[in-house]
């Protein structure tokens, strides 16, 4: 039983709060791969969205981060519905390569192929962040709820995002 008030008014009672499904990180353990890319001329911008689906085939709606894109001077500036072209997927991206996993006498290794390895690690390392979901409160906190997030070296633009 929790005793606790309510704008003023006393509420006893048995309170359910559902636990993430994920244990959420800080903010701090994010910063270290958002300014890893701030840091590489050859990233434009990259961003990502955030929502909250309206309607899920009868599952929660549960908010979540879309998986993050990245720009390079040889990708085409493009609208925000269509940045999604931009992301790793697959493990692959239009300008900065690919990492294919292949299995050699039993062991799984990557072999990338691309411009520069080190810039796909790092670009790799903030899809992994976003995809583990356990940034998902605190990038919630910092830009809201169904928002288009645009990050480059002299700001960062939010903006609404529409989806179904």
């Amino acid at each position: 039983m929790s005793h606790f008030n309510f704008l003023g008014i006393p509420v006893d009672g048995t309170i359910i709060r559902p636990a993430p499904t994920v244990q959420q990180r800080p903010l701090s353990d994010l910063e270290p791969l958002i300014r890893a890319l701030l840091a590489d001329d050859m990233i434009v911008e990259f961003g990502w969205t955030q929502y909250t689906p309206y309607y899920n085939d009868g599952d929660p709606c549960v908010f979540s981060v879309d998986t993050p894109w990245f720009r390079t001077p040889e990708d085409p500036a493009l609208e925000p519905q269509l940045t999604h072209q931009l992301r790793l997927e697959d493990g692959q991206h239009p300008s900065l390569g690919r990492r294919q996993g292949k299995w050699v006498n039993g062991q799984r290794y990557s072999a990338y192929t691309g411009p520069d390895e080190e810039r796909y690690d790092r670009a790799r390392a903030l899809t992994d962040a976003f995809e583990s979901e356990a940034f998902n409160q605190v990038l919630l906190d910092a830009f809201g709820d169904h928002a288009h997030i645009t990050v480059r070296r002299d700001g960062i633009t939010v903006d609404s995002y529409s989806h179904d």
